[in-house]
Parts: structure tokens; sequence; C-alpha cells
């Protein structure tokens, strides 16, 4: 009897102990942008949460289908009309004609495009609805991407405010956390400057840096603040919004990315979307499969279009190809262009790009060099050819040369027998495979996958009341104190007074001299 009286005492202190830790909690995100790349990213989180029996809601303007095991739930709040705006945007906009903008101005471009989406999403009908829902939320978790009035929501639904940044580290959320990140070593995105700078642009990124930041702070912020007062019922103030970070995923790791500081809240997941590839479609398996001499894949991601291409470019690309005697996967726009294509060339609107990266003939991947598809390449060991176009790209094609799996060349720089060569460059040389080889072992060998550990601190978060512990205490001084200008100021005061007296006194004591 007291045996048994002992082991039922067993069973229910490892079930109570297997329900403290694995209670299913209600998880909100929101990621507003509308670009796929963020969506594939964003998801894939979200999706894995689920899996770990998580009751998950996101708020995004796209949907899918998607059949999920286990015990967690997954809803869908579609942000419509998102998509079919910046479809039109896209049209409307060549971002090939974008792409040297000054940075001063990126500013602008930046503020008006982020206060246009969060109002958008803050005042969709459908947000709307689970704003003034009686709905609590343990967790929420935004998408870190211009729009910090979003981040408010954490407070409105009583759950911990977690970021996702679809990049590492950044001016747009070191502050928030505590994280140190001076300029002189640390390169604004924007600028897309290498980690060890000349003195030149150290001074430009220092200026660009305190530029951004006056702005944020004295523009940006009570912009969105203000967007808060109009669309959230009795809004928390957006200063004691911001700096209530329990945790920020950082979508980046040591292999892709210049290392960098990170506080205890700061998690490096990077490379956790890529997925295990998949069997191609039979057209492209056959057509990948029969490559004699290997692939070329060529893709300017979600957002940029081939098609959007000057003609002179587009001409000088199928010179270039047509001379190569490799097969070519292009992902190109427009079927009327597609009509006089050398035979080594195959065009489609849109590819699975990672199962096309992960098949063994693939020999260069060219691309715009966004985060995702960078991390994708260097997973499966593939050199690049970089032709960025705004945003992250040039910093990532910058990291992919310095490290020599890749070559830049700017798109305006296109032609014909330049693109060739560089093809062969890399495709011949074997050091930029050998790189990129050594890179993806750095990315794959972690102490557990990015996934499961990005799970593991969402939990983490939630069991232990928001993880205050890990909150650094440079978030409680003032910028002044950060800077320590509260002794620095009083020192140089008290030298130069020292100084004042003491020089004073030697003049009296030396007129008292010429008097003698």
């Amino acid at each position: 009897m007291v045996q048994c009286r002992s082991v039922l005492i067993i069973i229910f202190y490892f079930l109570s102990l297997c329900h403290h830790h694995c209670r299913a909690a209600k998880i909100l995100g929101i990621f507003p942008t509308p670009g796929k790349s963020h969506y594939i990213l964003e998801s894939t989180l979200m999706k894995a949460l689920v899996d770990a029996g998580h009751d998950v809601t996101i708020v995004s303007p796209f949907y899918e289908e998607y059949q999920f095991n286990g015990n967690g739930s997954y809803r869908q709040i579609i942000l419509t009309g998102f998509l079919e705006e910046q479809t039109e945007r896209r049209k409307a906009i060549n971002l090939f004609e974008k792409s040297s903008i000054n940075p001063l101005v990126a500013i602008y471009v930046m503020n008006k495009i982020g206060l246009k989406q969060t109002e958008n999403t803050l005042k969709h009908e459908s947000f709307q609805q689970l704003i003034h829902s009686t709905e609590k939320f343990d967790a929420v978790i935004v998408g870190q991407f211009m729009n910090d009035a979003l981040k408010a929501m954490a407070h409105h639904f009583g759950g911990h405010l977690i970021l996702f940044s679809s990049v590492g580290t950044s001016t747009w959320v070191n502050h928030l956390v505590g994280n140190p990140s001076l300029p002189s070593y640390t390169p604004e995105m924007i600028l897309s400057y290498p980690a060890k700078m000349t003195y030149v642009q150290r001074m430009k990124n220092a200026f660009f840096n305190a530029l951004y930041n006056i702005n944020q702070i004295v523009v940006f912020y009570p912009e969105q603040n203000n967007l808060l007062k109009k669309y959230v019922p009795n809004p928390i103030d957006l200063n004691d919004a911001l700096f209530n970070v329990s945790l920020v995923l950082l979508n980046t790791h040591e292999s892709i990315g210049y290392p960098a500081s990170t506080v205890p809240c700061m998690r490096q997941i990077g490379g956790y979307h890529v997925k295990p590839p998949k069997k191609l479609p039979k057209n492209l398996q056959d057509y990948l499969d029969s490559a004699e001499n290997g692939v070329i894949y060529f893709s300017l991601g979600s957002n940029v279009n081939s098609s959007h291409l000057p003609m002179e470019k587009k001409l000088a690309i199928v010179e270039a190809f047509s001379n190569l005697k490799e097969s070519i996967l292009w992902k190109f726009e427009d079927d009327s262009f597609s009509k006089n294509l050398p035979k080594n060339v195959k065009v489609q609107s849109w590819f699975p790009q990672q199962d096309i990266l992960a098949h063994p003939n693939l020999k260069l991947f060219i691309t715009h060099g966004g985060f995702a598809s960078t991390i994708e390449t260097v997973h499966y060991g593939i050199p690049i050819i970089a032709i960025p176009i705004f945003g992250d790209q040039k910093m990532n094609a910058v990291y992919a040369e310095s490290k020599q799996f890749g070559k830049i060349l700017q798109w305006q720089d296109i032609t014909g027998e330049k693109f060739f060569n560089l093809i062969r460059e890399v495709i011949d040389n074997p050091i930029y495979k050998s790189n990129a080889e050594k890179k993806s072992l750095l990315l794959r060998d972690r102490e557990v996958p990015p996934l499961k550990s990005a799970v593991y601190w969402i939990e983490y978060v939630l069991k232990h009341n928001g993880a205050p512990h890990l909150r650094v205490v440079s978030l409680e001084l003032t910028w002044y104190q950060y800077y320590l200008l509260d002794v620095y100021v009083p020192i140089i005061l008290s030298i130069y007074l020292l100084k004042l007296v003491i020089f004073r006194i030697f003049c009296k004591k030396l007129e008292k001299i010429k008097m003698l």
C-alpha cells in the first residue's frame, strides 16, 4: 500500500512538472510587412510554436493552407489589401531607379513608409476587431520593421513583448534593450561599410548614427505615439512600451555576418527557416539532374523584378548566358521576353529556392544579396555573385566578398563581357566554393538546431514571467549617465578651474617679483 502510494505520488509529481513546463500558451504574432521573404521567416517561427503545443494567432497580409500536427492551434488574421497595394506600388516604382538613394533622404523615406504601414495595420478592420476584443495573450511577437507603435500591443493584450529581427543587431533594435553598438565599429546597415572602417567611413557612420537617433526621438517616435492614441483605447505611452522588451530573436549568426555584441535577452537563430530539401517538381528535377555542366541559379528575390532591369542590361545578361556551358535557371517575371532566350536558359516567375540550392548540380547563385537568401546559400555551401539593389543587400554583399565566398557586381556595371568573366571566376576558382563550404560548416555546427532554440527561449520568457533577470542595468540610466557625461564633465571642469586658479596664483607671484 505504501509502495503504491509512493508510485502515485511520483506519477503526480512528474505530471505536474510536465504541466508546468508544457502548458500551452496563447501567442500573438504581428507581422504586417507585405514581403514574401519576410513572411516565410515569420510564419516558420509561428508554426514551430504550434508544433510545440501553443495556441498561435498570426496577423499578416498572407493566407496559406496549413495542416499542423500536435496539440496547438493556428489562427490567421489577414490584413487584406496590403498585398494588392504592394503589387501596385511595385508596378509604379522601379527599384533599380531608386537603388542609389541618399542616406539622409532614406531616413525621410523610411519614416514615411513606417508610419503608413503602422497606421494601415492599426486601423485595419480585422485588427481593430482584435484590439476591441477581450482577448489576452501570454506573449506578443512583433516583427521589428519601422512599426514601433505595434510594440504597445503587448501591454494592451497583457503579454510579454518579444521582437523578431529579420536581420542581426541594428540601430533599430539595439537601444531598446541596451545593447552596446558604438558607431566606431558598428556600421549602419544603409551605409554598407565593412566592420573595419576607415577614418572617413567612421566619421560618416557616426554622423548618420547621431542623425538617425535624433530623428527617432524627435520625429518618428512621437508620430508613432500619436497613432497609438488615435487607434487604441487607453493606450500606454510609447516610451513605456519601447523599453519593456523581454526577448529579441535575431535572424543572424557569426557565420553569416560580422560578430557583434549582444545582451542576454538577444538570441541568434539565423538559419532556423532552412528546411530539409524536398524533391523538386518533375520538370525542374529533370532539368537539374540532366545538366552535365552544372546549373547557375539567378534570382533577385521577391521584392525585385529582373524584368525591371533596363533593356540593355537584360540583353547583356542574355549575351553572357549564351556563352556559358552551364544551364541557367532565371527567375524572370515577363513571359514576352523569354521567347528568344538561349537554349541553356530556363525562366519562371518563381522557383522553390531552397530545394534548388540543395541540388548537387548547382554551381553558382546569382542573387540580390537579401539576408534570407544569403543564409540559404551559406547553409548549402554555394558561392554567389551579389547584385545588391537596396536595404541590407549591399552590406550582405560586402560581407560575402570580404569573406571570399562571393563577388559583388553593381547592376549599373553589368556588361556581357564583365558578367561572363565574373561568372567564370567564381565557378572556376575553387577558393569561392571552398570558403562557402567552410561557412556552411560553421552555420550548421550549433549546440541545438536554431528553430528549437527559438522555441526554447520564447517558452523560457513565458516560464520566468518575462525573464526580467536578462534585462541590463543600462536601460535604467539616462543618456548622459550612460555616456558618463555626469562623471567626465565635472572632472573636466574641475581640471579647468584648477588650472585657472594655478595660473592666477602664478601671475600674482610674477607681478610681485617684477615689483621687487
